[in-house]
């Protein structure tokens, strides 16, 4: 069962949106799930069991639920990571910061290589423009050969320099995403407006291209890609941009600069 992925694809491409939102629930964390049930003590798998639990009622948004379960995990193993690391997500959901915090550090200090607890400590941190904190927690995460996802958290690295101001370091960040996952939209997406911002339209349409050849067409990636193919003076695919962005998001904010005219 997994507990935060990092980023929504189709809602969340654009840098102002990123990180801050979760799609799925959050993962419960390498330690526990690494060990055998039947080794398990009966505490462990209490602890589990109700962690599992939380997790569950957090993504269905039952906070109130989702807290006791939790607080129940951890009475029944104390010791136990990923329960701190879903404690301090429903902390953090209900606004206790400094328990989510807290919560965060627990589970770090149960197990710094749980990649989960790294990447949603991470992002935590981002959320709450302590962007440069925020990084090593992301880079903690996938130094773990274990780590499923790495390409999650190199975006999400990415996207928090780049709030700091850091662009060089962020554009590292997502050509290291796109090695693991070459068709990281969230990744190619930024790579697409880093170089729009630079005036590099040749690069920025490579980019959408790809993203393009990845069944992506958020209305943040065709309202680039209209502004973009505009620069190089490509009217027949700007008009196609401007027919996809008017005919499937036709009431969205980029539409409605779109229609006024609105391209910078």
């Amino acid at each position: 069962m997994k507990v935060i992925r990092v980023i929504t694809i189709t809602g969340c491409l654009a840098l102002s949106a990123c990180v801050t939102q979760t799609s799925e629930s959050p993962t419960l964390g390498g330690a526990s799930t690494a060990s055998t049930r039947n080794e398990e003590t009966t505490e462990r798998a209490r602890a589990r069991i109700h962690t599992e639990l939380a997790a569950n009622y957090y993504e269905i948004g039952n906070m109130g639920v989702a807290l006791e379960e939790i607080k129940e995990a951890i009475r029944s193993d104390g010791n136990y990571g990923p329960a701190y690391n879903v404690a301090a997500l429903v902390y953090a959901r209900l606004r206790e910061d400094r328990l989510a915090e807290e919560s965060f550090q627990r589970a770090l200090r149960i197990d710094g290589n749980d990649h989960d607890a790294n990447n949603n400590y991470g992002q935590f941190l981002c959320e709450r423009k302590r962007e440069k904190e925020s990084i090593k927690y992301f880079l903690a995460a996938v130094r773990n050969p274990l780590y499923p996802l790495p390409d999650r958290s190199y975006v999400n690295a990415g996207v928090c320099s780049r709030r700091g101001g850091d662009v060089a370091a962020a554009e590292q960040y997502f050509q290291m995403a796109l090695k693991y996952r070459p068709t990281q939209p969230q990744a190619l997406y930024n790579l697409a407006e880093i170089s729009y911002l630079r005036n590099d339209w040749g690069g920025s349409k490579t980019y959408l291209s790809r993203l393009a050849q990845a069944g992506v067409d958020a209305p943040d990636v065709l309202w680039l890609g209209v502004r973009v193919v505009r620069k190089l003076g490509d009217n027949t695919t700007e008009a196609s941009y401007a027919r996809q962005l008017r005919n499937k998001y036709p009431n969205s904010p980029e539409t409605k600069l779109l229609n006024a005219g609105q391209f910078e």
